[in-house]
């Protein structure tokens, strides 16, 4: 019977450790490498038919690490 409930347990642990710890592996990764960058930005501006400037695309780049930086 106990070794049924330490496995039980057991189990359960290492589920939620390997769940943190691969969320936390994520966020770092997508930290160093975020899955829009400004080429990517200004090629989906130019797609939907805007002339990209500068200025627009260092707002839009930082009001989207600003919003990855709160989560």
């Amino acid at each position: 019977m106990w070794y049924v409930l330490v496995g039980i347990l057991a189990l359960a642990a290492g589920v939620a450790l390997g769940f943190f710890i691969a969320r936390k592996y994520m966020m770092d990764y997508l930290k160093k490498n975020p899955p829009i960058n400004e080429q990517m930005l200004r090629m989906m501006m130019m797609q939907m038919g805007m002339k990209p400037s500068q200025k627009k695309i260092n707002q839009m780049m930082s009001q989207m690490n600003k919003q990855f930086d709160n989560k």
